[in-house]
């Protein structure tokens, strides 16, 4: 079964992998996973088989890695802040 992730609960489900992992390693455990985006979706797995990092050492160097591959608009829209009114 497909599993679909939006970028803010990602944490919990990175927190099931043993560290540390490799990219190919953690791009295997989510090879069924969607990553919900302000703009659509990825597949996550695909998204880390992009890493260029050795290995991952925590849920936040995942996230950090993440963060990296992400176009800058499937966070929302660009320049925008939420929260200010």
């Amino acid at each position: 079964m497909a599993r679909e992730f939006k970028l803010n609960e990602l944490d919990a489900a990175l927190a099931d992998l043993e560290y540390p992992v490799t990219p190919d390693e953690a791009a295997a455990e989510f090879d069924d996973a969607t990553l919900l985006l302000a703009d659509g979706e990825r597949n996550l797995g695909s998204l880390l088989e992009r890493s260029d990092a050795e290995r991952f050492e925590s849920v936040d160097d995942v996230e950090s890695e993440l963060q990296n591959l992400l176009p800058r608009e499937a966070v929302g829209e660009p320049y925008q802040s939420e929260g200010e009114g």
